[in-house]
């Protein structure tokens, strides 16, 4: 990687491996993720891909969305027209246009089939590197003062 890591996707890859508490408990690091939303949700079982990306910005002393919905994100900061590493990726979830997921831009996909690879959080119910297709993205966003 060539490019300067910011602050934001070096605090995101700190925390590969939180995961989930399985059954009635809570991960305590998931909560706190919730407490950097207008949520605040309680239970690791609440969407948090969002609450993630907003304790990650939050580490780097960067202002977030403080919500919980993953397209908050396309209203945030500075749209770009192509991904640079660690920006914001907003993707789409599912058929409803409410829903969504978002993380940090990591690298295209080196199989050439059109996909991204993301930092992020509440796949798999932990934070992990994940691939996803360029035809869910929505788009790609930075801090104001990052562009």
């Amino acid at each position: 990687m060539s490019a300067a890591v910011p602050p934001w996707l070096i605090a995101a890859i700190g925390e590969l491996g939180v995961v989930e508490t399985p059954g009635p408990g809570d991960n305590p690091r998931v909560v706190e993720y919730h407490a950097n939303t207008t949520l605040k949700a309680t239970d690791d079982e609440v969407a948090w891909c969002s609450s993630f990306v907003n304790w990650c910005m939050k580490q780097a002393g960067v202002k977030g969305t403080d919500s919980a919905a993953a397209r908050s994100w396309l209203l945030w900061g500075t749209k770009l027209g192509t991904p640079k590493l660690g920006c914001v990726v907003v993707l789409s979830r599912g058929s409803n246009p409410a829903q969504g997921h978002v993380g940090f831009y990591l690298d295209k996909s080196a199989t050439g089939s059109g996909g991204v690879y993301i930092v992020n959080g509440n796949v798999g119910d932990r934070v992990a590197v994940s691939a996803f297709p360029t035809t869910r993205v929505l788009g790609y966003r930075v801090p104001a003062s990052s562009s």
